[in-house]
């Protein structure tokens, strides 16, 4: 039924949930994962050396959780014997580039992880899980940490 499923990753709890939920599907689905994980740019633009040495500390930092992240759903994968491709994109926007990431990988199914929250806190912080459901058209499973 799937083919290619889309793990976007955050390095998080239920997002390494997610992955072994993804993981388990595409070994009984013969299909393969794609691991994705979103780099928020750099959230400073200042003037001079210290803007430049600032980058580089956050692009480093920011690049290596990314390939802890990727790393860890791969060594999910492989011990399933289950086909995956990974890659880290920088995006303002986490949900767009699952979504565009979804798109130009010809994904037919996201499985992701959410942090559950709720009330104000999901008011005010949003869900990159609910923006995910509201703009794609591809089924979407959301594991609950």
């Amino acid at each position: 039924m799937f083919k290619k499923i889309l793990v976007p990753s955050d390095g998080s709890v239920q997002s390494h949930k997610a992955a072994i939920v993804a993981a388990d599907l595409a070994k009984s689905q013969g299909a393969e994962v794609v691991g994705i994980y979103v780099i928020d740019p750099f959230p400073f633009i200042g003037v001079g050396d210290a803007s430049a040495v600032g980058l580089q500390a956050y692009m480093a930092e920011a690049q290596a959780a990314a390939g802890q992240s990727l790393a860890d759903i791969r060594t999910m994968c492989e011990e399933k014997g289950v086909k995956f491709a990974g890659d880290t994109i920088e995006r303002t926007s986490a949900y767009e580039g699952i979504l565009e990431t979804a798109k130009a990988e010809k994904c037919d199914l996201i499985v992701m992880g959410s942090h559950g929250r709720r009330g104000i806190q999901a008011l005010i912080l949003g869900s990159v899980a609910q923006k995910v459901l509201t703009h794609t058209d591809l089924p979407v499973m959301i594991i609950k940490g």
